[in-house]
């Protein structure tokens, strides 16, 4: 990409990678239509690494500083990620040592695009890239702009409190004008704090996929479904289970499957009161009104090659129909099954109950490479029916 271009982007979940000859902290803002974040929590960086639909991951080994986007979690009134990076030795300039940006799909690896500044001055920090939003679809535009003043001079520009400190010897470079920004162009920040002491979070955990067999999951734990490379683009089964916490009561809890579009918008719910939608490409096999016996208490079938373009996420959810509380079920989990073979391939076990009458299991999204990626999720909530449970699940996604 050249300066002031932009693309479309080619995946729901990109990892934008920056590398330079010298050591840089690498940072993410989440801005509204204003030009300004909601909050100082929209900035992701090394000491606050993870915010909506946004994760800084630090250098490791050979992977340099990078943001992760999952555009599917960004918050509905963000309508821009602004990438920027400074320099981590604040008495150093960007003269001769241009990052390069290279923009990657998070799940596959496959390099969508890459950016390289323009020859730089005196500039100390950079707006690099930004993924924004136009309708509903997601680009990328090459920005390069740089600021003489860090990462503070950025912060300041796009409504981050900094505390006071010792004015900048060096005048400031002229403010940044975001995507769709209503920031007036003579603003300019008039402190710059001293940066804080670089903390590099843990290392990012790996991808997973089910090379090795069976995957169990905890809460927040994903796998992408994926074996040998090639996405499963066959029949999945989800099965739900559960017990009674005392003997002798019956629990009737409810497994249901709600689809999304790309807005999260709901398209259909498959629940006991309707048993199939998308011509039987999602399945419910039936209600147990008890939770009693031994296995699988409820299960969805679903044809992943059979949905429609426009499905892009499942979620699955448990309710109490009869309104006891998840602290009076014991032994509750899901667990994804290839519906040809048998074969369980993904398991999640509820370890902990809450008094809520319904739970978000876990999601299945569909990424723009054709694979899917199943989360457990596991965050309760009070709904008796699936129908309380879209908007949780929409905000989950």
């Amino acid at each position: 990409m050249t300066q002031g271009a932009n693309a479309p982007l080619s995946a729901v979940r990109v990892r934008i990678e920056v590398t330079a000859r010298q050591r840089l902290d690498v940072s993410g803002l989440l801005v509204t239509k204003s030009g300004k974040v909601r909050s100082d929590a929209d900035l992701v960086f090394y000491n606050a690494p993870r915010g909506p639909g946004v994760t800084h991951n630090p250098a490791s080994g050979s992977l340099p500083d990078a943001i992760t986007v999952d555009t599917w979690a960004v918050p509905s009134d963000v309508a821009t990620v602004v990438i920027t990076a400074s320099l981590d030795d604040q008495g150093a300039t960007f003269a001769g040592i241009e990052p390069t940006v290279t923009v990657l799909d998070a799940d596959t690896g496959r390099v969508l695009s890459t950016f390289t500044p323009p020859r730089l001055a005196r500039e100390t920090a950079l707006v690099l890239v930004e993924v924004y939003r136009r309708g509903a679809e997601w680009k990328i535009r090459a920005v390069g702009q740089g600021y003489a003043n860090g990462l503070a001079g950025i912060a300041a520009d796009f409504g981050v409190s900094i505390d006071e400190a010792t004015p900048a010897a060096t005048p400031p470079m002229p403010a940044y004008q975001p995507q769709n920004s209503q920031i007036p162009p003579s603003f300019s920040p008039s402190h710059v704090p001293p940066m804080p002491a670089y903390a590099p979070p843990p290392t990012p955990t790996p991808r997973v996929t089910l090379d090795k067999g069976r995957v169990s999951l905890t809460k927040g734990g994903s796998v992408s479904l994926v074996k040998n490379g090639h996405p499963l683009l066959t029949s999945v089964r989800m099965a739900l289970g559960w017990e009674p916490a005392r003997r002798g009561r019956n629990i009737d809890l409810d497994a249901s499957c709600i689809a999304f579009d790309a807005q999260r918008e709901r398209l259909e719910t498959v629940w006991f009161m309707k048993l199939n939608v998308f011509n039987g490409a999602i399945q419910h096999t039936g209600d147990n009104l008890t939770g009693g016996g031994t296995g699988d208490d409820e299960a969805i079938d679903v044809h992943l090659d059979g949905l429609p373009p426009e499905v892009c996420g499942l979620v699955f959810v448990v309710n109490s129909f009869s309104g006891q509380r998840f602290t009076d079920v014991r032994d509750a989990y899901c667990r994804l099954l290839d519906s040809i073979t048998g074969e369980e391939l993904v398991r999640f076990d509820l370890t902990n109950a809450e008094p809520h009458t319904g739970v978000v299991m876990c999601k299945l999204v569909r990424q723009l490479s054709g694979e899917w990626v199943m989360t457990a999720l596991g965050e309760y909530v009070d709904a008796k029916t699936a129908r309380g449970m879209v908007k949780p699940s929409a905000a989950l996604l």
